[in-house]
């Protein structure tokens, strides 16, 4: 599908040297008695973003993504949507989501419900378009209820992009997707990013993150503890790791020249080094037995365990 496949009859607008503001939170926070699911939140998201909300669970990431959507109000601060207010007729006209609790007829067939969806909007994508998109053309015809757990998700999301929205809002898009089925699902996404649209997708696979976000916002304890690129994040976590597997205490080993972090995980000790060469020297010094060892370089997932640890230590 190339980059105008996914555009329906909505006129360009003149492209500003710099985007406009798609999503704005100022001061954003959300109460429910005595637990504050968000707290203080400040974003901004460009047109043409793609951006991955990242938590642990209860960290307010579908909290955030609802008051987005106008489902639930804010305790506190503002929210302007597509330069409108959140939930209002205007701007849902223009949104399209695909939330965890979704569900439709289970009697009626795909194309019958992509059609329900798309009579909804002022503006739609054409049926063959959105089946293509989702990857249900050779499945228009089937029940709902026969889907299968991957299609499913893939109906979601057609029906989420049938109104041709400029802003795209997925949680936790690929919950129940095999392997096959996640990374098919990703080039749908990508596809319809070039076509300029502005995506937010929360998520508990850092791999898809990784793959699919332009940006990357790190919610814990309701507030953003970071922003940035996945490079950047990357960036932030503790460098090259050696996992290591034997007689030697996380105290013992934190406590070497060139250890910058310790985690355990089961038996094994996993270290952000500054200087892999010389702690590979100190492993092996004193002739005791390694089970297990090897050197890479950290990724996504040591960044988000770092920042999201150290946020839990620091409170």
């Amino acid at each position: 599908m190339n980059a105008t496949a996914l555009r329906g009859d909505r006129p360009d607008t003149d492209q500003a040297s710099v985007p406009p503001a798609v999503v704005e939170l100022h001061g954003v926070g959300k109460r429910y008695g005595a637990i504050e699911a968000l707290s203080d939140v400040d974003l901004r998201v460009n047109a043409g973003d793609v951006v991955a909300i990242l938590g642990p669970n209860g960290a307010g990431k579908t909290t955030a993504i609802s008051i987005m959507l106008g489902l639930r109000p804010p305790s506190s601060g503002h929210v302007r949507i597509l330069g409108g207010e959140a939930g209002s007729h205007a701007v849902r006209s223009r949104v399209g989501a695909m939330l965890q609790e979704s569900g439709v007829p289970a009697t009626l067939k795909v194309n019958e419900v992509v059609d329900l969806f798309r009579s909804y909007y002022p503006v739609a994508l054409p049926r063959d378009m959105v089946l293509a998109a989702a990857g249900l053309a050779d499945a228009s015809s089937k029940r709902v209820g026969s889907l299968s757990a991957g299609q499913k998700q893939r109906l979601y999301f057609g029906i989420a992009i049938s109104g041709d929205p400029d802003l795209l809002f997925l949680d936790e898009p690929t919950t129940g997707m095999d392997v096959e089925s996640r990374h098919r699902f990703w080039e749908q996404i990508r596809s319809f990013a070039t076509s300029g649209k502005t995506i937010l997708f929360s998520t508990h696979i850092l791999e898809e993150a990784d793959a699919l976000a332009n940006r990357i916002v790190v919610i814990d304890r309701g507030r953003i503890v970071a922003s940035g690129t996945p490079a950047q994040l990357k960036g932030r976590s503790m460098g090259t790791q050696i996992r290591l597997r034997g007689p030697f205490t996380a105290e013992e080993v934190a406590a070497w020249p060139g250890v910058r972090q310790v985690t355990a995980t089961g038996a094994v000790l996993v270290l952000g080094v500054d200087d892999a060469t010389n702690v590979m020297r100190r492993i092996f010094a004193d002739g005791r037995t390694v089970d297990e060892v090897s050197i890479e370089e950290a990724g996504l997932e040591s960044a988000f365990l770092g920042m999201t640890r150290v946020t839990e230590t620091d409170r």
